[in-house]
């Protein structure tokens, strides 16, 4: 009688402890945890996509976890890293498109959902990844808002457009930086710019010091032009160059850079002042790209409706003159 009773204690206390230990395993399954990885964690444009990110996660009550994942090997340990704390999915601007598959793999071997912001992820033969959601930029669009806006503005200042080179600062091998600069391209031909005066300057890497020697060696080949325009992948591939043509003598009545991003960079150059070759900046919202993927991402998580597989998000021209009121209309008044 006093073993059965034993026994009985024993098996009471161990069911016990068993819900003890699962409860709170049970509770963490409930909450949602999203992680939001981007490539380049020191650029504005990535921090104010964290800062949108954050309010959407305060006001939905989610946990946002935020990554800086500058290589392949760094976003394969961020992947690893999420799934150990029991997270649900993940947001991603890979450092490297071409590590599609791999990523692909690694987020459906962790049971994580995913989708894509900014770069789109590509396959073997470098086909976009269609599968996974994705928002992004629509690059050509914004690269010919640019080449526009660079062509109105020589047609203001009366140049003569056989007198006028262009830095091309390319970087190729991400695709959205090909369209961006081909839309450029695309709308300054148009424009009547002829094209033998476009002088492509490849960049090791999208900052501005890497922009600087891009267009500094483009400069040093090419003597012959009375004015420049620049145009790049973002901001500041552009200041980069209007740095080089500045070391060069062409200040802001002889060089017209627009870049693409609305960063900090771009808005300090329009507060110095004097105005400089850094004529304007397309602005790209981060809000929808921080806010709204990560709104999509615990709807998917939590109520199992998935994102559209692509959206795209457009932009908008800024100079000096007017830079205030567009930042307002993209929702960035309050962003800094």
């Amino acid at each position: 009688m006093k073993r059965r009773m034993f026994l009985t204690l024993v098996a009471t206390a161990t069911a016990a402890s068993a819900t003890l230990f699962t409860a709170p395993v049970a509770q963490a399954a409930d909450d949602v945890k999203i992680g939001f990885l981007v490539k380049q964690p020191e650029e504005p444009w990535f921090q104010d996509e964290w800062k949108f990110a954050e309010m959407a996660a305060k006001a939905k009550g989610f946990t946002l976890v935020k990554i800086g994942a500058p290589s392949g090997e760094k976003v394969m340990s961020a992947i690893d890293n999420l799934a150990a704390q029991k997270a649900q999915g993940f947001v991603i601007c890979t450092p490297d498109v071409k590590l599609g598959p791999g990523i692909v793999a690694k987020a459906k071997a962790a049971g994580l959902k995913m989708m894509t912001v900014d770069d789109r992820l590509v396959d073997g033969s470098g086909k976009p990844i269609e599968s996974v959601p994705y928002m992004g930029i629509s690059a050509f669009n914004i690269g010919k808002q640019v080449g526009d806006g660079i062509a109105a503005e020589i047609k203001k200042r009366g140049w003569n457009m056989a007198e006028v080179g262009a830095i091309d600062v390319t970087y190729e091998q991400l695709p959205t930086a090909h369209d961006r600069t081909a839309g450029a391209v695309e709308a300054l031909v148009a424009a009547g710019f002829p094209k033998a005066n476009i002088v492509m300057a490849p960049q090791a890497k999208t900052d501005t010091e890497n922009a600087f020697n891009a267009a500094n060696i483009a400069l040093t080949k090419n003597t012959n032009f009375k004015h420049w325009v620049a145009f790049g992948l973002n901001d500041e591939a552009v200041l980069g160059a209007v740095r080089a043509a500045e070391g060069r003598g062409f200040k802001a009545d002889n060089m017209i850079g627009v870049g693409i991003g609305g960063s900090d960079s771009a808005l300090n150059e329009f507060k110095k002042p004097n105005p400089t070759g850094f004529y304007g900046t397309v602005i790209i919202s981060p809000k929808r790209h921080g806010e709204e993927t990560s709104e999509l991402m615990y709807t998917w998580i939590k109520d199992g409706k998935e994102p559209p597989l692509v959206t795209l998000t457009t932009g908008m021209l800024a100079t000096r003159d007017n830079v205030g009121e567009v930042r307002e209309k993209m929702g960035l008044a309050s962003a800094k």
